[in-house]
């Protein structure tokens, strides 16, 4: 809603903090949320020169939050409630992916990431705001639980989705909600990219080839034991050799199978964290103030 920018905003900026860099956070030198690519994109949009985002002024931070993020998201035309939900998901996610776990929620065939009129039209059509903002909270907190820096910023993460549930919640049902907390003591400020969801290092293919013996340490085997072959049966150290070579290759081949099921499966889970299908229980209690 229009009139919700304001305190949304706040809410958000309480989220934040101020100024951090941690060595683990993908949006590198950040302040109050705002990023330092963000801001010097800002900036040159201006015509003016770039500039350390410790800078950053009141004018320029509200500017930027509303033309990058709730504008983005169609807050001024989005239900209460839905609106600080999705909006701040846009901030500390991106509008795409924010926008990609509400399309999920209201159940649309087309998830595009786009906040359309389509997407516009079923939100405010939807029977009960409440339970749409617990969808979307869950389908954020699934993709979060996929990162590789879950472990570093995770703790700060579930009080953020906790909180600002509870509040949104709050809006939807015309009541004011509990005060945000200040995550980014926990690392919550911290940008959750869908970029960094964890996969493999390598393929399932890949594995898969190193299961049928293209791997150089299953084809080594093969060879030494086809040497030996023709020699089974002369001594017992030549039958022992070729006992150990052959339970090696089988070692191999049910190691390789092994992994390229554990990595068909993880890519799996990526692609349900990417597309906004992966679910996590929101704790409720998470985030309530200290």
């Amino acid at each position: 809603m229009k009139q919700n920018f304001g305190k949304a905003l706040e809410r958000v900026l309480v989220y934040e903090g101020g100024y951090s860099n941690h060595p683990r956070d993908p949006g590198g030198p950040t302040n109050k949320g705002i990023i330092q690519r963000v801001y010097d994109g800002y900036r040159r949009g201006r015509g003016d020169a770039p500039r350390s985002v410790r800078e950053l002024t009141r004018d320029e931070l509200v500017e930027i939050y509303r033309r990058q993020y709730w504008d983005r998201i169609q807050g001024d035309r989005l239900p209460a409630g839905v609106d600080l939900v999705v909006f701040d998901g846009a901030v500390n996610s991106g509008f795409s992916q924010s926008t990609k776990w509400l399309q999920r929620a209201l159940g649309l065939a087309r998830v595009d990431g786009e906040l359309g009129e389509a997407t516009l039209a079923a939100a405010l059509a939807h029977p009960d705001h409440d339970a749409l903002i617990a969808d979307i909270c869950a389908r954020r907190l699934g993709m979060l639980h996929n990162l590789s820096t879950w472990d570093v910023f995770g703790k700060g993460w579930g009080r953020r989705v906790a909180n600002v549930m509870a509040i949104g919640q709050a809006w939807a049902s015309g009541s004011v909600g509990p005060q945000p907390v200040a995550v980014h003591e926990y690392g919550g400020d911290a940008k959750a990219l869908v970029s960094d969801v964890a996969l493999p290092k390598v393929t399932a293919e890949t594995a898969t080839q190193g299961t049928l013996g293209g791997g150089a340490i299953a084809a080594a085997v093969n060879g030494a034991r086809e040497q030996l072959q023709p020699l089974v049966g002369s001594n017992r150290t030549v039958d022992l050799v070729f006992t150990v070579l052959t339970l090696i290759g089988v070692a191999i081949a049910i190691g390789g199978a092994a992994y390229a099921l554990w990595a068909v499966r993880r890519r799996r889970a990526a692609e349900r964290a990417w597309s906004g299908e992966a679910i996590a229980a929101v704790d409720p209690f998470a985030g309530a103030p200290a």
